[in-house]
């Protein structure tokens, strides 16, 4: 880190011109959202990997997407490169090394603890995102969350979401009255859509024990805020899956975390990289939904990030909201680039001292604009700011440095080892098998819908003969690493044990359900 003895507390440090003005960060207005936006080269990575040094060392949680692999050496200490230790002298500080505390996850489990949610909690309206579904394809899923809701029919992974597709096209002349037509092609339609994300490997996303938002709102002994990486570069190989699982997640934390108005400091600061994913091609609805809760998330002491290539990624109704920004090097070789020039020109406080269109296009590396709020809330007059260093590693981490950053996690065993509980696929295989040893005959339709049927009771049951069993133990430390993740899939479900049981659940702004 580059340490400066006359550092102002409750700010973060972001650089300084050259004129030696130092220029930071108000913590107190961290959560009224930023932008970090510049050309593939100019340092838009170094700046996001400052801040969250920053909101680390200030006891605030950081979340962010690892999309290249470089942001993996904030779990190691800096090493004093010249560029930065010349870059420090420069600015008239001294480079100091350090490291964070960080947590890695990884959809896929390889490189980090499993992150996974539920069919219920994505909701229709990520899910038909995800997707890719038309507007009448959308229409059937929405009812196949429906009949599922009054049906008591947990959705918890892909295979319970086929079996609750087949459920209600197989009586969908019985639902036709009350819901509409269910279209055979659009059932079919859908289906082919999962099984294209599970080749994706989205099968390793749906499932229990789903994803508990309180583990990414937590500090190490000294305070310091963890950083959680997301290990996102196998990730992107599923761009649509990146996306709606990041929104996914910022919509989880704005339905699950408490009003706390106005803090002296951020709990959790989100950062969404490649952020033009989560806006292409996305339908009206789903920018509306995407502007509501960037805008109301920040009254949940949320603060949201985005980086992008071109501030015109970002809708305009979105990028008005967000009040700290750097803006690295752009390029102007086509009519869009100079269109990205002046627009990203005009979103600053003009400085008189500098032509803000021409120093974008000047910028080097590692050099940016910055307007930050100042402590009335009102941007700052842009600056060109030479930014400092961070203090841990810029670059990847070697396997065996990931393997012992996760063999020291606290949340080891808790997420690693998939629990597969009884959901709709099973109750609707055991309805089914009731209806043919009943009739007495060979292969036919589903079992009849069964009015108020709900497997609500046994599953309560269920629950508190897990829950019996895990937590009578005297000592908690000698559970096995299944036992953990059992308890952890038994405490996921404890969460949403009124949505388990109720013919209908309340969703949230995004289409999940709302616990």
């Amino acid at each position: 880190m580059c340490e400066d003895a006359n550092a102002v507390p409750g700010k973060i440090l972001v650089g300084a011109n050259n004129d030696g003005v130092y220029r930071y960060l108000t913590l107190a207005l961290g959560n009224r959202h930023g932008l970090i936006a510049g050309a593939t080269g100019g340092g838009k990575t170094v700046t996001l990997q400052r801040l969250a040094e920053g909101f680390s060392n200030a006891g605030t949680s950081v979340f962010l997407a690892d999309v290249k692999g470089d942001l993996a050496g904030l779990s190691q200490p800096g090493e004093p490169r010249q560029a930065f230790v010349d870059r420090c002298l420069e600015i008239g500080l001294a480079y100091a090394p350090d490291r964070f505390p960080v947590v890695f996850w990884d959809i896929f489990g390889e490189q980090g603890h499993p992150v996974r949610a539920t069919i219920a909690e994505m909701g229709p309206l990520l899910l038909a995102r995800l997707l890719e579904l038309n507007e009448t394809q959308e229409g059937v899923l929405n009812v196949v969350f429906r009949v599922a809701d009054e049906q008591g029919l947990l959705l918890l992974d892909l295979k319970d979401l086929r079996a609750a597709l087949t459920f209600v096209s197989e009586h969908a002349g019985e639902l036709q009255t009350k819901y509409g037509n269910v279209a055979p092609a659009s059932i079919g339609a859908i289906q082919r859509q999962l099984l294209s994300l599970e080749s994706q490997g989205g099968d390793k996303f749906f499932g229990e024990p789903a994803l508990d938002i309180a583990d990414f709102l937590r500090v190490d002994r000294d305070g310091r805020g963890v950083i959680n990486i997301l290990a996102a570069d196998k990730l992107m190989r599923a761009p649509r899956l990146y996306a709606t699982f990041l929104l996914w997640l910022l919509s989880e934390l704005f339905e699950q975390l408490p009003e706390v108005g106005d803090l002296d400091k951020p709990k959790l600061v989100f950062f969404f990289d490649e952020a033009h994913l989560l806006f292409e091609d996305a339908p009206k609805p789903l920018l509306t939904a995407i502007e509501q809760v960037v805008r109301l998330i920040r009254s949940k002491g949320v603060g949201v990030y985005f980086v992008t290539q071109n501030p015109l990624d970002v809708p305009d109704t979105v990028l008005g909201q967000l009040g700290n920004r750097v803006q690295h090097a752009l390029r102007a070789f086509t009519p869009r680039d100079q269109k990205a020039v002046r627009a990203a020109a005009e979103t600053f406080r003009r400085n008189p001292a500098f032509d803000t269109s021409e120093a974008i296009m000047q910028l080097g590396v590692g050099e940016g604009l910055v307007s930050m709020l100042d402590a009335k809330g009102k941007p700052e007059m842009v600056d060109r700011v030479l930014i400092a260093p961070p203090a841990a590693r810029v670059g990847p981490i070697t396997p065996q440095e990931r393997a012992a950053v996760l063999e020291a996690s606290s949340l080891r065993g808790k997420y690693d080892t998939a629990v597969d509980r009884e959901s709709a696929y099973e109750v609707l295989q055991k309805r089914a098998e009731t209806h043919l040893r009943s009739a007495g005959a060979g292969p036919a339709g589903g079992a009849p819908i069964e009015a108020g049927a709900s497997s609500g009771g046994g599953l309560t049951g269920m629950l508190g003969g897990l829950v019996g069993g895990l937590f009578k133990r005297a000592n908690p430390k000698r559970l096995s690493t299944g036992e953990i993740a059992l308890r952890s899939a038994v405490q996921s479900a404890a969460r949403s044990i009124g949505t388990q049981v109720a013919k209908e659940v309340l969703r949230g702004v995004l289409g999940g359900i709302s616990r």
